[in-house]
């Protein structure tokens, strides 16, 4: 699956999705950060799947109806349990963000948003 891992991402989760044999590209390299609106659209054109720990690209995609192509968010997570989560999410639901889901993870709970 291919993938963007925002600036606020840790890039030992980019290390943890490379091994798996995932295609990523990470923020976090890029030289300056093009805000919000500009990543959520470059992974769209790019036709990745965003991963993200902040709230504000769902509101995009749902409040302002910006294309995407497919969000993972990580909420209240240990930094330690980033790598297994993603993995997991990926095991049981890579076909859904694939096709466009909107989905959030939590400790104890997963929220899938199908697109419309």
């Amino acid at each position: 699956m291919r993938f963007l891992l925002d600036s606020c991402v840790s890039g030992q989760l980019k290390q943890a999705l490379t091994a798996e044999g995932h295609d990523v590209e990470w923020c976090g390299d890029w030289p300056q950060d093009p805000g919000d609106g500009a990543v959520l659209a470059y992974a769209h054109e790019q036709r990745r799947v965003l991963l993200t720990l902040d709230k504000d690209f769902g509101e995009l995609a749902i409040l302002k109806g910006a294309p995407h192509a497919g969000i993972l968010r990580l909420s209240g997570l240990r930094l330690a349990e980033h790598a297994s989560s993603t993995l997991a999410v990926l095991d049981r639901h890579g076909a859904e963000l694939e096709q466009g889901a909107l989905i959030t993870v939590t400790p104890g709970r997963l929220r899938i948003r199908h697109p419309r």
